[in-house]
């Protein structure tokens, strides 16, 4: 049988909050700080008047997906990867958008030369991967997402998938401690593809 990796997108494979920064600074003269990881207390108005709050927060969200999801660009060696471990697995991407998002998700991974399976979720994704496992048949199962929420969520609901935490954003990661719930911390795609490999070869749950 062959495995499943199931693996979310922004600052996995394709680098987000750069652009993001970007973007509200050209278009709505805001400047972005995410060091901290907290995405309403890294946003700071240019004119000095009052920050956005956590609902505006979720407006520019809105606006950057899907009308500038053409700003994002390729994490390092995670095409090469993806296509490796696909001849050993099956592969989803799982990621946290709304479901109007799904297709031009699709389209921009198209665009990357990624031809996965999407699905679209909203909140934690342990449920989510415990449905995917279930109807791949509870094969050997991998995890990849940059949250510790995310693998918390998986580990409570499908313990047996092997999790790993990946910040792929090198201004983002040394300030991202490792999710207490992941088996393991990697950031670079020619590493995990490695350690990822490996876990379909045992073939055994985690």
């Amino acid at each position: 049988m062959k495995g499943l990796l199931i693996c979310d997108c922004d600052e996995v494979l394709l680098h987000m909050v750069r652009h993001f920064g970007v973007w509200l600074r050209e278009a709505h003269d805001i400047d972005f700080a995410i060091e901290g990881g907290d995405f309403a207390n890294s946003m700071s108005r240019r004119n000095g008047a009052p920050p956005p709050t956590r609902d505006e927060m979720w407006e520019l969200l809105d606006g950057f997906f899907p009308n500038e999801m053409g700003r994002q660009t390729l994490v390092p060696h995670a095409r090469e990867a993806l296509a490796a471990l696909s001849k050993v697995a099956d592969v989803v991407i799982l990621t946290n958008l709304g479901d109007h998002n799904r297709e031009p998700r699709i389209a921009q991974l198209l665009g990357h030369d990624m031809a996965y399976r999407v699905e679209t979720n909203q909140g934690g994704k342990g449920d989510p991967v415990a449905r995917l496992v279930a109807e791949f048949g509870d094969p050997v199962t991998v995890f990849v997402d940059d949250l510790a929420m995310h693998h918390s969520s998986v580990a409570k609901h499908a313990p047996g998938v092997h999790r790993v935490h990946m910040v792929s954003e090198p201004s983002l990661a040394p300030n991202v401690p490792p999710a207490p719930d992941a088996h393991i911390r990697i950031d670079d795609w020619q590493v995990a593809e490695r350690w990822i490999a490996d876990r379909f070869a045992a073939g055994q749950p985690a």
